[in-house]
């Protein structure tokens, strides 16, 4: 049985270099919606956000689909688990990298180029479509998730979902040495969540405690595998679906 509040460990950032050395021998599992699922909360935050071609549902790799299942099994009575993001449009992931970029730096005029990289690369990988290194979001193996209550209200998980800020590192509540009750709720939340996911075969981002990825790049490096099963994949058009029907007829 999973230990659901076990620690959480000090996790290295990604050495994006290294992620994207690591050979892809795509596996061509399909994308799925979630919108159906009865045994996840699924919410579109970018859509619902406004952000520009951001899809009105979440879409994942099969197994992501059935590994999300086993986590959200994971979790007690009364708590279910919420998927906020799947796979993104290249347009979506352009959107929201230019935004942070042009956050931060208007937040740090002294800032270098590569120091607002670095800064922007914690929350927002850069877009990429490149078949050896796309952005994880783009392989549809990534998903961002949260943990809400029986009725659908989001728990408190100290920050808020998407924040650019020093509390949404999972790690972060680990290192408070004498921590407030509130503190500690919030400390147990973030341990159910990533205990679970990682039961559930997925690693996390160390900077974002809603980040977690399966078969792709950026899951490969996080866990030591030799290469990643998920490239740069996109939602299937009709016409799409029509072609690889007649040519299986």
């Amino acid at each position: 049985m999973t230990d659901l509040l076990k620690p959480i460990p000090l996790q290295d950032e990604p050495d994006w270099n290294a992620c994207a050395a690591i050979p892809i021998v795509e596996s061509d599992q399909p994308l799925v919606a979630l919108g159906l699922s009865q045994r996840l909360v699924v919410y579109p935050a970018y859509h619902r956000l406004g952000v520009p071609e951001a899809l009105p549902d979440c879409h994942v790799r099969h197994e992501v689909f059935e590994r999300l299942l086993l986590a959200a099994a994971a979790l007690p009575s009364g708590v279910r688990l919420a998927v906020l993001d799947g796979w993104r449009p290249l347009a979506v992931q352009q959107h929201l990298y230019r935004s942070l970029t042009q956050a931060i730096a208007g937040a740090n005029p002294g800032l270098n180029a590569e120091q607002l990289l670095t800064l922007t690369r914690q929350f927002v990988s850069v877009p990429s479509v490149c078949p050896e290194a796309p952005s994880p979001h783009l392989t549809g193996g990534s998903v961002d998730v949260i943990l809400t209550d029986e009725a659908g209200r989001w728990l408190d998980m100290g920050s808020e979902f998407d924040a650019a800020c020093a509390r949404s590192f999972t790690h972060y509540y680990e290192q408070i040495a004498e921590p407030s009750v509130d503190e500690q709720e919030v400390r147990a939340r973030r341990r159910m969540l990533y205990n679970a996911m990682l039961a559930a075969g997925f690693s996390n981002l160390a900077s974002e405690w809603w980040h977690y990825d399966f078969g792709n790049q950026l899951w490969a490096w996080s866990t030591g595998a030799n290469r990643a099963q998920f490239g740069l994949t996109s939602v299937e058009s009709v016409e799409q679906r029509w072609k690889r029907q007649l040519q299986r007829a």
